[in-house]
């Protein structure tokens, strides 16, 4: 509802313009003011869009009250009403901004004429600032899925190149810059903190985060060079843990990963923070990778940063028969090594915990892990780790057994009737009760690319359909498609085409020409 204030010292005036007005405009809320000091004060309260402003009036001129007013609310607008046609006054209520004038007396069409000329304006600038915030607040939430996304991409799975630039581009923050993986580990029932962590995190630096697994939140912050690695992590840890202000984080644990240059190595610092988070009963509720127990023999570091290049990936795609034979590897080259077999059962147990903690990411619930009794010797450490591997195994498949098997036509599917929104992999994976982990190994499994690869699919085949409409502008497009900035789309169109949107609606019309 438009709000006009009729500002005027005489009150057969006031009443008179209202009432005019009123019937001009039924859905005009108007207010009256009998003098310039009355229509400032009332002007904060009110908050008109527009003023109709008589010049003359005892104590305060109303070019005077429009001056005081316009420093407060720059985007109301005046109509002046004079019974002066004077010059002077002109030029003042012109460097004021004001839009017209009314002479009194006035006819009542010049009026409404000149007063409804005034609330076209401000209905079109209120639908304009409208619109303009819609298209933020989509960007904005476009922002957030990225973020995620980008995460998620980075972290669990082989993306095209071509969607991780997008998403850095979109994120505007520099890729160059030395990044690290924290992972944050709450207890059952505290996914509630996840908006008050990620706005924690924010607080102190550039970071993504990404989405929550189970019980793990995946962070990647970027380093700030003006304070320590140890600092900035320190700083940030206790910012987080101090959240749960009921148990002060005694059952929240954080594992950190080291520092890499390089987005493709960001992955080996995810698989660090994971493996600092081993033992989460530690007084300390943080513990960074450079900080886990050393291994004792220059052989052991070789064999476990040989396991760690792969050993995830087996992990989550399901290939036991490769876990089996690595773990078995590991057994036997500490053996060959003279190990004692309680230091190699205790690396042992630190690889299935892995194997455990990888699983439990994916949404399966697993129980602890521990041997039921110590070794006497190699051969019953390889039939005991033999044994516990079977049963996770065994978990594994129930888990998967229950997914129905038309679930990835399902997935395709919404995919194809929702690509104009914004579908993140966190929120499809919501949508149809799966873990994003697996989501992206089904996609893989199934149809050789990774979902957001789909997706982009799925729009760009749409943009084709829609670009042969002369109707329909590239913006329009875009917004069609579920991309929220035209150069964007652009972008992916011509990665993905080989050939820029206009280029390509210019192809379509000139066959359509010829035939």
């Amino acid at each position: 509802m438009m709000r006009l204030l009729i500002v005027d010292d005489e009150p057969i005036e006031r009443e008179g313009m209202e009432a005019i007005l009123q019937k001009a405009f039924p859905d005009l809320f108007i207010a009256q003011a009998k003098n310039g000091k009355m229509a400032i004060e009332l002007t904060d309260s009110f908050q008109p869009d527009l003023v109709l402003m008589d010049i003359m009036m005892p104590g305060m001129t109303g070019l005077e009250a429009i001056e005081i007013i316009q420093l407060s609310h720059p985007t109301i607008k005046f109509v002046m009403v004079t019974a002066f046609d004077m010059f002077d006054y002109a030029r003042q209520a012109i460097k004021l901004g004001v839009k017209d004038y009314l002479l009194k007396p006035s006819k009542a069409s010049e009026i409404v004429l000149t007063v409804g000329k005034v609330l076209d304006e401000c209905q079109m600038e209120r639908e304009v600032a409208s619109n303009s915030k819609m298209q933020i607040d989509k960007w904005e939430q476009a922002l957030v899925l990225a973020e995620t996304d980008i995460v998620t991409q980075l972290l669990f799975d082989h993306v095209h190149e071509v969607h991780i630039d997008m998403l850095v581009e979109m994120l505007d923050i520099r890729s160059t810059l030395g990044k690290f993986v924290v992972v944050v580990v709450l207890p059952e029932g505290a996914q509630n903190y996840y908006s008050s962590i990620k706005a924690k995190v924010r607080e102190y630096g550039d970071a993504w985060v990404g989405a929550l697994n189970g019980r793990q939140l995946p962070l990647i912050i970027f380093r700030d060079s003006q304070n320590s690695f140890r600092s900035q992590v320190i700083t940030l840890v206790k910012a987080i843990l101090s959240l749960d202000k009921d148990s002060q984080g005694a059952n929240w644990f954080l594992g950190i990963g080291q520092i890499y240059e390089n987005l493709e190595e960001i992955r080996l610092s995810y698989q660090e923070a994971l493996i600092a988070t081993m033992d989460i009963s530690l007084a300390v509720k943080y513990r960074f990778y450079i900080d886990v127990p050393a291994l004792t023999l220059e052989t052991d570091h070789q064999i476990i940063k040989q396991q760690q290049k792969d050993f995830f990936d087996h992990i989550r795609l399901g290939d036991w028969g490769a876990i089996r034979t690595r773990i078995l590897d590991v057994i036997q080259q500490y053996e060959n090594v003279g190990n004692s077999l309680i230091y190699t059962q205790q690396r042992i147990l630190e690889l299935l915990w892995v194997v455990n903690r990888v699983m439990d990411e994916m949404g399966m619930e697993t129980n602890a892990l521990f041997f039921s009794f110590q070794a006497n010797d190699y051969r019953q450490l390889r039939t005991e780790t033999l044994l516990l591997l079977e049963q996770m195994n065994a978990l594994y498949n129930a888990h998967f057994d229950k997914i129905e098997a038309d679930k990835i036509h399902q997935i395709q599917q919404y995919i194809r009737e929702h690509s104009h929104e914004d579908i993140s992999l966190d929120a499809l994976a919501y949508r149809v009760n799966l873990s994003p982990i697996y989501i992206s190994k089904m996609f893989k499994e199934k149809l050789g690319v990774n979902y957001i690869d789909y997706l982009t699919e799925c729009r760009i085949e749409r943009a084709k359909k829609l670009l042969n409409d002369p109707e329909k502008s590239l913006k329009e497009i875009t917004f069609e498609i579920g991309y929220h900035e035209p150069n964007y789309f652009s972008k992916v169109f011509k990665k993905m085409c080989g050939v820029s949107p206009k280029e390509y609606r210019k192809t379509l019309w000139s066959k359509a020409a010829e035939v």
